[in-house]
């Protein structure tokens, strides 16, 4: 029997220490880079987005990923991409860990639409509490002190 799934993956990581770094004017050539990694790796990328200090990654995996070694081969990947272009000056690195939430299907339209609102939505929200709204969401205990 072959393999069949329809796991779609929402992802949100930021930049280190939260530095505001990742200016308009270049996101799109870093999500560019992005789905380029992801296609590589079997993924269909659903739609990219952000703010200055993080990323949100709507995509399925493949079947022979396993999620943590995907979102390190992104980290690593991009923020190689991100020091030899010199798109970001000021950027370090991405921070340590991540969010990955699963969603249904039936989600994806509206997480779409989220992802795409992301400047307007961070005019009114910072990043750190979107983060502790979307682990609150998905019933995910976190320690607070992580979220810096």
């Amino acid at each position: 029997m072959s393999t069949y799934t329809q796991i779609i993956y929402h992802i949100v990581f930021g930049t280190k220490g939260r530095k505001s770094v990742l200016v308009p004017d270049k996101r799109e050539e870093l999500f560019r880079y992005v789905w380029g990694i992801l296609k590589n790796k079997g993924c269909h990328l659903y739609r990219i987005g952000g703010a200055d200090d993080h990323i949100h990654i709507l995509t399925s995996v493949h079947p022979t990923l396993a999620l943590a070694r995907l979102v390190k081969d992104v980290k690593i990947s991009s923020s190689k991409w991100i020091r030899e272009s010199g798109a970001f000056p000021g950027f370090e690195h991405w921070q340590d860990g991540y969010g990955g939430f699963t969603l249904s299907l039936k989600e994806k339209d509206a997480l779409i639409d989220y992802i795409k609102g992301q400047t307007e939505h961070h005019k009114k929200i910072a990043f750190k509490d979107e983060l502790r709204q979307l682990l609150e969401e998905a019933g995910v205990e976190f320690d607070e002190r992580f979220l810096e």
